[in-house]
């Protein structure tokens, strides 16, 4: 949709708080125009960036959260070390002038006191990501339950490399009524096939050409299961992708083949649609990643 001018602003509007927040999208409404939001946790990458871009073809304005979830960390994971890159950040969404950014601090979206969470089931409890992070999408749930309230938005965009958390935030905005219509954006991925993550800065030179097997095995697997794998055979499709990935040099977490819409085991032979899901570590990051079938 075309965008109104809105003044000379030369970089989004950046507010801190609720009541600012709510004010600022008070001021995008005026028109009756529609607000989409795309909640990231910073650390922006291309990735990040086409979602803001479909977020923009979808509606009028957009929002952009900036937030660091500390409740989707477990204490052994990378919370203190996690990238953050505001300033970057900010001129990356002017470059592209998204509306309005929401950077709240700890405090704002878990003040003292704070006592409630959302714990998801369905989706969540796949064996997957789960399997591995079991705080994971309570933390996830109730931050984005938490965004989805506050900025009221007509749509939301989240990325399918995530796909777990797309399905879990899907069911949680369908489960509770809320107005806002989840958008799933499509996987965005370096020339050679890597799908951008804002950890794959930690990869060092060797980790990163070893990290597209992760890729090329789901590619390899989706392409036997398409040609008529069933039942057995797919089970032998998912060992032979789990080797090779060792081989390489990753410690495997899953790499499963599920239910595209319920990430449910498959339960009957020809059944589809399928997705490919991985979860792998080399050195000291983990990747995820996922296709279709």
């Amino acid at each position: 949709m075309a965008k109104r001018p809105i003044g000379a602003r030369r970089r989004p509007r950046i507010v801190h708080t609720v009541p600012a927040l709510r004010k600022a999208l008070a001021d995008l409404r005026k028109r009756r125009e529609t607000v989409a939001l795309v909640p990231t946790m910073g650390a922006l990458h291309q990735g990040h960036l086409a979602l803001v871009r479909l977020a923009q073809r979808r509606a009028d304005r957009v929002v952009v959260s900036i937030f660091v979830n500390p409740t989707q960390f477990a204490p052994h994971e990378d919370l203190k070390t996690y990238p953050r890159t505001f300033a970057t950040d900010v001129a990356a969404l002017a470059a592209l002038k998204a509306d309005l950014v929401f950077a709240p601090a700890v405090e704002t979206m878990y003040p003292e006191g704070f006592s409630t969470r959302i714990v998801p089931e369905g989706a969540a409890k796949a064996g997957l990501e789960d399997a591995f992070r079991p705080h994971f999408f309570a933390g996830v749930a109730t931050v984005v339950a938490k965004l989805l309230i506050q900025c009221a938005p007509d749509i939301a965009v989240f990325g399918e490399k995530d796909f777990q958390q797309l399905k879990v935030v899907t069911r949680l905005a369908r489960d509770l009524d809320l107005a806002t219509r989840i958008v799933a954006g499509a996987i965005v991925r370096e020339a050679d096939g890597l799908a951008l993550s804002s950890r794959n800065r930690y990869l060092k030179p060797d980790e990163r050409a070893k990290a597209l097997t992760l890729y090329r095995v789901l590619v390899r697997s989706a392409e036997k299961i398409a040609a008529g794998a069933d039942g057995a055979s797919i089970a032998a499709v998912l060992d032979d992708g789990r080797a090779a990935i060792a081989a390489a040099g990753f410690a495997v977490d899953y790499l499963e083949a599920r239910n595209a819409e319920t990430l449910a085991p498959l339960a009957a032979a020809g059944e589809r649609p399928i997705r490919l899901l991985v979860a792998a570590r080399i050195g000291g990051t983990r990747l995820i990643d996922n296709v279709g079938v």
